[in-house]
C-alpha cells in the first residue's frame, strides 16, 4: 500500500538516522540553529525543510544534533517524534519565555521541572490529569550548569520549577482582546498563586511526547528545557522594576554543559 511515510528520510525534518545524534538541543527559530551549532565541533547542516534546521557534530566526541521546531507544540512534537525515529532519546528545549512570579527577572533562566498543560497537543499523547513533566537526569544536568553560569543579581538568576505551556501568545501578551478574555485571565491568575514561574510554548508537547514514547519496549526518553525569561509580565503590570533581554547566549550555554554533564553521567553508567 501506497504511504506519504514510506521514504528514506523522515517526512517533516528529512533526516535518516546516520545524520542525527542521540543527544538533541531543540531551539524553536531555525535562524538560531547555526550559532547554537558553532558550540559544537564539526558541525554540518543535514537537513533544512520548512521550519526544522538540522546540524549535527561533536561534543566530548559524541553525535549532538541542533533541530529546530517552530513555534508551538504541533510542529515541537513532529521534530521529537521523528528524531526519536532517526536513533535520538535525549532533548533540551533551549527558548524564551515570558516571566510569571515575581522572582523572575528579564535575563534569568528557568530550568523547567514540569510545564502545565495548557495546549492541545499533549492531549493527543497523554490522559488528561496526567502531568508534563521533566526527566530528572536532564533537570539535575541544567541546574548544575545553571549553577554555573549565573551569578545573585537581577536578571542573572536561575530557577527551577513549573512552566505554562499555551498556544496563544496573544492570549498572554493582549488578553483583553479575546472573547474568552475572563477564562484567559482567570487561569492565568491561578497559575501566579501557585508559583508558576514563566510562560512559553513547546516544553508541555516535548515532554509528552518524551513520556509517551518512554512506554515503547527498551525505550526511555528524556526531556527537558532551559528558557531565557525575556521580561517578566507580572512585574510589567505593576510596575515594578525588570529587564529586558533578547540575548539567549546564556540559556545556549546552559544546554550545551548540560549535555556534556549528560554525556559524562551516560560513560560512567555504561562502564
Amino acid at each position: 500500500m501506497a504511504t506519504i511515510m514510506g521514504g528514506e528520510r523522515q517526512f517533516h525534518i528529512r533526516t535518516v538516522p546516520d545524520e542525527v545524534g542521540r543527544y538533541v538541543i531543540l531551539p524553536g527559530d531555525p535562524g538560531r540553529v547555526p550559532k547554537i551549532a558553532e558550540y559544537l565541533e564539526g558541525a554540518v547542516q543535514v537537513a533544512h525543510n520548512r521550519e526544522y534546521n538540522v546540524y549535527t557534530g561533536y561534543l566530548c566526541g559524541e553525535k549532538v544534533t541542533v533541530c529546530s521546531t517552530g513555534i508551538g507544540g504541533p510542529s515541537a512534537a513532529i521534530a521529537v517524534e521523528e528524531l526519536i525515529k532517526c536513533g535520538a532519546d535525549t532533548f533540551i528545549r533551549i527558548g524564551t519565555s515570558g516571566g510569571i512570579d515575581l522572582s523572575v527577572w528579564g535575563g534569568d533562566l528557568i530550568v523547567a521541572s514540569a510545564a502545565i498543560r495548557a495546549e492541545g497537543t499533549s492531549y493527543e499523547y497523554l490522559p488528561k490529569g496526567y502531568p508534563a513533566v521533566a526527566d530528572h537526569e536532564v533537570v539535575c544536568a541544567l541546574a548544575e550548569s545553571a549553577e554555573e553560569l549565573s551569578s545573585d543579581e537581577d536578571g542573572s538568576r536561575y530557577h527551577i520549577g513549573v512552566v505554562h505551556s499555551k498556544d496563544s501568545f496573544y492570549g498572554e501578551v493582549e488578553p483583553e482582546n479575546s472573547p474568552v478574555e475572563e477564562n484567559i485571565r482567570e487561569r492565568w491568575d491561578s497559575y501566579l498563586r501557585c508559583g508558576c514561574l514563566t510562560s512559553e510554548m513547546e516544553c508541555s508537547a516535548v515532554f509528552s511526547v518524551g513520556i509517551a514514547r518512554s512506554v515503547l519496549p527498551d525505550k526511555k526518553i528524556r526531556c527537558g528545557a532551559v528558557l531565557t525569561a525575556l521580561w517578566n509580565a507580572e512585574r510589567s503590570k505593576r510596575d515594578m522594576p525588570d529587564k529586558l533581554t533578547d540575548d539567549s547566549t546564556r540559556g545556549i550555554k546552559c544546554a550545551v554543559g548540560a549535555i556534556k554533564k549528560l554525556i559524562e553521567t551516560d560513560r560512567l553508567k555504561n562502564k
